[in-house]
């Protein structure tokens, strides 16, 4: 905690930087120095949250069997332990803790003076809470998913995750919450921010912003994971029956990813950087393999294949922040999806599998798929849709989360080098340890 609070004494004894939003996507350029008081002012203060790059969900990739780490020294010094699960390494680079705390402590900031913030509409000052509140969530649930063991593991509820950081009280030295608080912690800032926010949709060039459509994505994704099917479904559907657009891959141009496609909801996240974890980044000959022919997207996902050896480049990302993207339209179909077919209800399932897929398929293949697809048992079908979410939702930051949340599997795993590696199903390394400098600041985090 002591960067917090380095932070929040520079915040009160010198005040913030402010930072507005210049015409190119997060182009973020400082104007001056103030103590937050104005409805602006605030405002920067949640742009620095957005503005933030969390990479921790591309590293994660690498402990998926879909990616492996090419052979170059700093990459292998840098993420080679981590692609082999190993939790007590020494030179691999340190999962994030601070960056989302700090992230907390903005939102816990524009929180708690909320009723202190002038120079601005009710409905604005509201919104902007809003947004903060959803934030605090969003980063709570960021950390409960990494360091705290998966809510439909059989008694991960009641096991210790992560401290839950709601006030400003920077003097608190906080002891870790249970999985089942922080996900409680984390619904009652949804049900917060859908109080008050009211913006459907942001402009382009601000939509990495949360809005009313956020709050009930970021809901269908939580109940999702919580393995609650039924509250899962009406939050997807509800997102869903406001914007249900779908980019269509047959259409050489169409990209689902991009802050500017059709199916952006919220274009927060920067998954991977370039010249870290994308350039570090090779998917494997596996994974190319889950992509039958007649599947459109992976000359929109892989370049041409390494003749040395069979791993590929990732293309479906350039790193930039045009490929932003939190919330997206295909995910709230797979979210639907699954969710109704756990249910039993496997006419809705098959619905929203097949709208997806007709989008994603040549029109020949998705003949093909629907008539297999029809003919799916409940068991099946929820084969096909966990590999559609990793066909789908390759290198946007899920894969490694969807793994901890089913069925944690055995994976046999090739390295670039070609040693094979194997873990475990339902290994304890699915969960992250607290990283040593955060323990080593609040001794309380080991227990």
């Amino acid at each position: 905690m002591k960067r917090i609070k380095s932070i929040y004494r520079f915040l009160v004894l010198t005040g913030c930087i402010v930072m507005t939003s210049c015409s190119n996507y997060l182009d973020i350029q400082p104007v001056g120095k103030v103590i937050p008081n104005t409805l602006e002012e605030y405002r920067a203060l949640m742009t620095t949250a957005y503005s933030q790059d969390l990479l921790d969900r591309s590293v994660c990739d690498m402990r998926t069997k879909d990616i492996t780490i090419k052979k170059d020294n700093i990459d292998l010094n840098n993420y080679g332990d981590i692609e082999k699960w190993i939790n007590n390494s020494t030179s691999a680079r340190e999962f994030g803790w601070l960056d989302y705390y700090e992230n907390i402590y903005y939102a816990n900031a524009i929180i708690d003076k909320q009723d202190e913030i002038t120079e601005g509409s009710e409905q604005d000052i509201n919104q902007l809470v809003g947004e903060a509140y959803l934030m605090r969530g969003y980063m709570h649930f960021l950390l409960v998913n990494f360091y705290g063991q998966p809510y439909t593991k059989e008694g991960a509820p009641k096991t210790k995750s992560i401290p839950l950081k709601l006030t400003l009280d920077l003097e608190e030295i906080p002891s870790r919450n249970t999985v089942e608080e922080v996900y409680t912690s984390i619904l009652e800032d949804i049900e917060s921010a859908r109080n008050l926010i009211t913006k459907k949709e942001w402009e382009l060039g601000y939509n990495y912003r949360f809005n009313t459509l956020s709050v009930d994505a970021f809901e269908a994704r939580v109940r999702l994971y919580k393995g609650e099917w039924q509250l899962a479904y009406d939050a997807a559907e509800r997102v869903l029956k406001q914007k249900a657009t779908l980019e269509d891959y047959n259409n050489p141009d169409a990209k689902a990813n991009l802050y500017t496609s059709v199916e952006s909801i919220t274009a927060y996240e920067r998954i991977y950087e370039p010249t870290s974890t994308l350039d570090a980044s090779k998917a494997t000959q596996s994974f190319v393999d889950m992509f039958s022919e007649g599947d459109l997207r992976p000359i929109r996902y892989f370049g041409e294949k390494d003749n040395k050896v069979d791993y590929y480049p990732i293309i479906k990302t350039n790193g930039s922040v045009d490929y932003k993207c939190s919330f997206r339209v295909g995910e709230l179909y797979l979210n639907s999806a699954e969710a109704a077919a756990r249910l039993g209800h496997l006419p809705e399932a098959r619905n929203r599998l097949l709208q997806l897929m007709e989008k994603r398929y040549n029109p020949e293949k998705y003949e093909l798929k629907k008539n297999e697809i029809n003919e799916m048992n409940q068991e099946s079908l929820i084969s096909e849709i966990l590999d559609e979410r990793a066909r789908e939702l390759a290198f946007e930051g899920h894969r490694w989360f969807d793994l901890r949340r089913t069925t944690r599997p055995r994976i046999e795993k090739t390295l670039y080098s070609g040693q094979t590696i194997i873990l475990e199903q339902n290994d304890e390394r699915y969960t992250l340890r607290i990283p040593q400098s955060a323990i080593e600041a609040n001794p309380n985090l080991s227990n």
